[in-house]
């Protein structure tokens, strides 16, 4: 039986990624088994989780309900392109280790994405702003008091209004 594939040119991290994927390949398996970006962390598989959150030209979208075949001239942001370099954190990450927003930390690269997209747009959410745009990233963990502490303190961070 012939194998479905596809070229694919796709950005990720900035950095462009030339490719032949079967038809059938998730976007979550192609960034962790193809791309070695294992950051993007597989849950459910159906969508509902947002462990395999990544910015999709931007936008969150979970990475387990697309193909890579999608991705083509596409740029992809996944955890490990937040941080500007291996010695600084991210205003986000800094403020999830600040606030102990995180046990396991599975749920956290989905987390991270999805409230990087939010606070790009929303540059003072107050606390039930940042508890709905963390409703679709389930956490069994932490209660979520102290990753919307962290988000807040992010927010203000990103905004130059905290140290």
């Amino acid at each position: 039986m012939p194998t479905d594939t596809h070229d694919v040119a796709v950005t990720v991290n900035g950095t462009l990624y030339r490719r032949q994927v079967e038809g059938r390949l998730l976007l979550s398996d192609f960034l962790r088994h193809d791309l070695l970006l294992a950051g993007t962390h597989v849950g459910c598989e159906h969508g509902v989780c947002g462990a395999c959150t990544v910015l999709f030209d931007g936008a969150p979208v979970r990475s387990c309900l697309m193909f890579a075949a999608q991705a083509d001239g596409h740029e992809i942001m996944t955890v490990e392109g937040l941080a500007a370099d291996r010695n600084h954190l991210h205003p986000l990450q800094q403020a999830m280790r600040d606030c102990h927003g995180l046990q396991c930390g599975y749920c956290t690269p989905g987390i991270l994405m999805t409230m990087k997209a939010y606070l790009d747009e929303t540059t003072a959410p107050d606390e039930a702003q940042i508890r709905e745009a963390l409703s679709g990233n389930l956490c069994r963990c932490t209660g979520y008091q102290h990753i919307v502490e962290a988000m807040l303190l992010a927010a203000k961070r990103m905004n130059g209004s905290a140290a």
